[in-house]
């Protein structure tokens, strides 16, 4: 668990994991040179518990590196993610081991999620929808990923270059050389509040890297091949997808995505119904966002309805739209550990 700044949650997030009916793990808990007490409080924690064992940054090394140092340091052969905002239901760790067991040939394992705010109320329920059809989204959270630490070694771990989907990035590659499973029943919460990490960061950055996301998807869904494409960031227009991504972490936060002329002064707008979705997205979160949650809401229960064969509970497969896609000549295959570029820039 890479943790930054992240105190008005960090107590319940390190008490979910620490409550788990599952016991025997080590918790590896990075603090990114946070600022607003978390290391006090994160060293009060190591005190109460012998089974978390902190590391420290001196320096902010951001989405990438700290989860390449929290990944890296680890030593079991299973690797759970967490966020430091966010909570796990209590037999998270206990099902997504199950899976495993169950299927010894699978490299990862998630599972739906819901959406909570500030005080814990929950904003929206699992999107079970997403694992009833094929897509080249990844459709769990970051936070509730277990995955083999020999795949993750494998693929060569989280890629600057894909900073802000560094998750997305990760799992797609990750799902070349091995299975994904989804458990289709939420075993975690994410929080949305105004402070998260992706809304509180630099919004051309994310802007620029959520559209490198959305080229790299669009090839693979096209051509099935998976590479980063080269561009020039400084002239290019942005996906006008990118300003629904990045007005949906503020809508669910509570707040007025202000987001329509930043749309129509970088977004790369042209008579289709990916400009038509989100111009019209976009307009109406600036104008009424409650509306909007509302409706979205009632789109979500919709969409929800077609997805009762997964009522067993039984852990179902996801993959991108095509498994035997393409990697270029360079990549992804030359294992390194994430451990041995970063753990210079953290102590024990």
């Amino acid at each position: 668990m890479p943790v930054h700044n992240a105190l008005p949650h960090l107590d319940e997030a390190i008490q979910s994991i620490l409550g788990q009916t599952f016991r025997d793990f080590e918790f590896i808990i990075l603090d990114d040179a946070s600022t607003d007490g978390s290391w006090e409080r994160l060293q009060e924690w190591a005190a109460r518990d012998s089974r978390i064992r902190l590391l420290h940054a001196d320096q902010n090394l951001g989405p990438v590196g700290s989860s390449n140092v929290v990944a890296g340091a680890a030593k079991a052969n299973l690797v759970a993610r967490m966020d430091a905002d966010d909570v796990s239901a209590p037999d998270r760790l206990a099902e997504q081991i199950r899976v495993f067991g169950e299927n010894p040939d699978i490299g990862v394992v998630g599972s739906l999620a819901e959406m909570i705010d500030a005080s814990g109320r929950v904003l929206r329920r699992p999107e079970a929808w997403r694992i009833s059809r094929q897509s080249a989204f990844v459709p769990f959270a970051h936070g509730v990923m277990m995955y083999r630490r020999s795949l993750y070694e494998r693929v060569g771990a989280y890629r600057e270059e894909c900073a802000y989907w560094e998750d997305q990035d990760l799992i797609v590659r990750m799902a070349a050389f091995a299975r994904v499973m989804v458990i289709p029943r939420s075993l975690y919460k994410i929080r949305a509040w105004a402070r998260s990490t992706r809304v509180a960061s630099e919004s051309e950055r994310i802007e620029r890297s959520l559209g490198k996301m959305y080229a790299v998807t669009d090839q693979l869904r096209r051509k099935g091949r998976y590479e980063l494409l080269k561009s020039d960031t400084t002239v290019q227009r942005i996906d006008p997808r990118v300003f629904m991504a990045m007005g949906s972490v503020r809508l669910w936060a509570g707040e007025r995505p202000r987001l329509f002329l930043r749309l129509l002064r970088r977004g790369h707008l042209s008579l289709n119904f990916k400009t038509l979705s989100a111009v019209v997205w976009v307009g109406w979160a600036s104008i009424s966002p409650a509306s909007l949650r509302a409706f979205l809401k009632l789109l979500l229960d919709s969409r929800n309805r077609v997805t009762s064969r997964y009522a067993s509970g039984a852990a179902v497969n996801w993959q991108p739209l095509k498994r035997e896609y393409q990697f270029p000549a360079d990549e992804p295959q030359r294992p390194r550990s994430a451990g041995q570029t970063h753990r210079r820039n953290a102590r024990n």
